[in-house]
Formats: structure tokens, sequence, C-alpha cells
């Protein structure tokens, strides 16, 4: 008897179930109103609590900014980020002294390693019409043998980023991991994502109605698959019917036939090799013990991981349209919200 391919399955909530060596998904969905003068929302704040709304009151969200909505400096060690904005902008600022607004498609990897700080704020430029959001922000853990290195920032421009495109209607974007000859941009130095046995696969992927396309099999047998159906109707995994929004978990050692409904359909794939090593989180740190955990707070305390080189708490980047990154080593990417990058050196 074959066996099934959905090895589990649970419905979607705003954080969604990860396996190693992923540690977290949050796929944060806001229907921001118009913006004010100050980039927030142009709407009354009264009936959220401030600093720490996540109630989705009016189907948005300030998270823990006060005027911005967003997530004001806050430190991280031992694992890396990975941020997909799929629509409106974030204003990065961090303590290596890099910057960037970006968007509609592109994609932040942070290595944060011994330690970094950043803020990510959601400023809201458009103040005639409403301003969406939809991001995806993962976190893909580092084994202990790199959970110290150098912090490492890197952009990945909505117009770089590998595309794998079916006859059948099946778009894949590849920010890890390659899909036919759709080959990614290589992932920062020291992830996990670099080893190539890690066999690490982070893809978006829309389905056209009717459309059949086949999930290929993953090239290692320790690879470990998590599919998550965020929308549409209807989808069929190896002739399972969902109705239902769910994060599954399949079996990855053969290819797997998806058939989509009648409407279009939309899916984050994540795997990879498990690290296989002991996970102690607490808050913005993961570490292998409770006393590296201790010593992260200690190191935090005293030496601010470098310290916070910027004026708030909560930096954006001015009411220009564009997207840009200045990086740590003297490098600027500007470009308007439809044009592709122009690099410069300061």
């Amino acid at each position: 008897m074959a066996k099934h391919p959905i090895i589990s399955s649970q419905p979607l909530g705003t954080q969604w179930p990860t396996m190693d060596p992923f540690l977290f998904c949050a796929y944060h969905d806001d229907t921001y109103p118009r913006g004010n003068a100050e980039l927030g929302p142009d709407a009354p704040l009264t009936g959220r609590t401030i600093g720490q709304d996540f109630a989705g009151k009016d189907g948005w969200r300030m998270y823990h900014g006060t005027t911005v909505a967003g997530f004001p400096a806050h430190p991280h060690r031992g694992f890396e980020t990975v941020t997909i904005v799929r629509q409106g902008l974030i204003d990065h600022s961090d303590s290596l002294g890099a910057t960037a607004r970006f968007g509609g498609g592109d994609v932040q990897w942070l290595t944060a390693g011994r330690g970094i700080v950043h803020a990510e704020m959601f400023p809201l430029l458009d103040r005639v019409q409403p301003n969406p959001l939809e991001l995806f922000q993962i976190w893909l853990n580092l084994p202990a043998s790199h959970k110290m290195v150098s912090p490492h920032f890197t952009m990945f421009w909505s117009e770089q980023l590998a595309r794998y495109q079916s006859g059948a209607g099946a778009q894949v974007v590849c920010i890890a991991g390659a899909l036919g000859e759709a080959s990614p941009l290589p992932p920062p130095p020291d992830s996990w994502a670099a080893q190539a046995h890690a066999d690490v696969a982070i893809w978006t992927i829309t389905l056209a109605p009717g459309c059949r396309w086949t999930l290929p099999a993953a090239a290692g047998a320790q690879t470990r698959r998590s599919l998550y159906f965020f929308r549409g109707a209807e989808l069929a995994i190896g002739g399972q019917s969902l109705r239902q929004h769910a994060a599954m978990e399949l079996r990855c050692d053969s290819d797997l036939e998806l058939v989509n409904g009648s409407t279009a359909s939309e899916l984050l794939m994540l795997q990879g090799r498990p690290i296989a090593e002991a996970v102690v989180q607490h808050g913005p740190f993961v570490m292998n013990s409770q006393a590296e955990i201790h010593q992260a707070f200690a190191d935090y305390r005293q030496t601010q991981f470098g310290g916070w080189p910027w004026a708030d708490s909560a930096p954006t980047h001015g009411t220009q349209a564009r997207r840009f990154a200045r990086h740590t080593d003297g490098r600027s990417e500007v470009f308007d919200i439809q044009t592709k990058p122009q690099e410069r050196t300061a």
C-alpha cells in the first residue's frame, strides 16, 4: 500500500508551525488605512494596546509600534531571519549601520550570528489610498558551529529572484533551493542554507485555476518538508482534497502531484535537512543550552551588540516612494518602486 503523502496537517493561524531547521514562520496580512504625515495610520488608535497591539482590530495591527506600525529596535542571536514582503514596505535599520526600504516581492536575509539589533517598521506612504502589507517572516536556525559568526545583512531584490514557470500554470519564486533551471541567489555564507547537504528550499508557489503540477522529490533522504496552503478554495495533494487552509508535513521522497481547484491558490514551502541539535530559545535568542541563553542576555546588557547608531528606536526613511539599501561596506542601491536597482558606491 502506498504511503500517505500528508504526514500531518493542522489549520493555519497567524504563527505557522515549523520543523527543524526552521524555528518560526509568521504570516502578517494587514489592511492598513491611508497614511498620515508621520507615516502611521490615519485612523484613531483608541481601543488598541499601543506597544503590544496584536489583536487585529479593523484588520490591522500596530504590533510594538506607537506611531508607525512595526517592530522597533530589538536584538537577536543564534539564527537567521528571512523576510519576504509580498505587498507594502518595510523600513529596516540595524546595529551594523545598514538601512533599507524594501517591499513588493523583495526579500531580506539577515544572519544574526553572535548578535545584531534591528528595527522593522511599516511606513504607510500613501496618504490617499489604503496601504496593504503582506509578508512572511521565517526564522532559520544556525548550527552550534555557526551561532557566533559575524552578523550579515543581505538583500534579494524582487527583480533578481529566480522564478520557475510551468506550462500548466504553476509559478514558483525560489528564494532558496533550485527548481529546474531556476537557480536562486546564494544564501549568506554562514547560513545552514549555504551547506549543499542541507537541502534547504524556501519557495512561494502560485497555482492557476485547474493547474496540475508535480512537486519534485527532495534531494536528501533526511530532508523534511512543510507546505502551507494559505490562499485558494480547494487543493488536492496526492489525491487528497483540501478545502481548508492548512500547514502540512509532506513526504518528500517521491514526486507529488498538486491539483488546484477553480480559483488561484498560493502556497509557501519550507524544507531542509534537520540540524538535529538541542534548541533552547528565550525571546529573541536561540542557542543550544540554557547557559548560552544566560550568556546572550549578559552580553547584550554589556555591549548592546555594538550599540544602536540611530537617534530613534523606530526609524523610518522618509516619504519618497523608492526602494533602497545602504550596506555596511558603503555600497548603496537606490531605485524607484517600479524600476530595477542601480548600484552605486558611497
